[in-house]
């Protein structure tokens, strides 16, 4: 059964970009080096890729060659995409979706991009673990890491790393035991 997870940064107030989409903020840690946590070493894991229709907007627009090749994409969204960057695969029902990714048994699957996809996962108990990377930056407002949806669950850390720059690497698994989920 395929681990479904999350990684991500975040300001340290909480953004995962700001109000106007932007994520220039966030481009100025290119350089950070992560070590055995770096982006490359974990998009090597990754067999499968879940990503909403915004994500999917947001890299089509970007003028570098689709960095996902490599991997099955598959993109949530209810509209055709016509023009397509890159191979992917669309899909309309998120419960229908985890089900599939479930019975998936090549590899780990990446939830990538914004909070709302996201959240839908945590809500239907199907991220089991997510790696928040906390940047050492206040950016006031714009797109939250979780958008408030009223859905209330526990996690376990598993590990917490200082890395380079004053950035903060921590790594959680989802409680998904009856406890562990209580909707507020």
């Amino acid at each position: 059964m395929a681990r479904i997870l999350g990684y991500i940064a975040t300001s340290l107030d909480g953004f995962i970009a700001t109000e106007g989409d932007s994520l220039d903020w966030l481009f100025e840690y290119n350089d950070l080096d992560l070590g055995e946590y770096d982006y490359r070493n974990f998009i090597k894991r990754i067999e499968t890729i879940v990503m909403g229709r915004g994500t999917y907007d947001f890299l089509a627009r970007d003028n570098s060659p689709w960095a996902y090749g490599e991997q099955r994409v598959l993109v949530v969204t209810s509209k055709p995409i016509p023009n397509t960057k890159g191979h992917l695969e669309t899909r309309r029902d998120v419960d229908d979706l985890i089900a599939e990714l479930r019975g998936l048994s090549d590899g780990d699957v990446w939830v990538l991009g914004g909070g709302r996809l996201q959240m839908a996962f945590i809500e239907r108990c199907a991220l089991d673990a997510i790696e928040i990377y906390v940047m050492p930056e206040l950016i006031g407002a714009g797109r939250p890491l979780f958008p408030p949806t009223g859905f209330r669950t526990r996690l376990r850390l598993l590990q917490a790393n200082a890395l380079g720059r004053s950035c903060v690497r921590l790594h959680y698994a989802f409680d998904h035991s009856p406890q562990g989920k209580n909707p507020v």
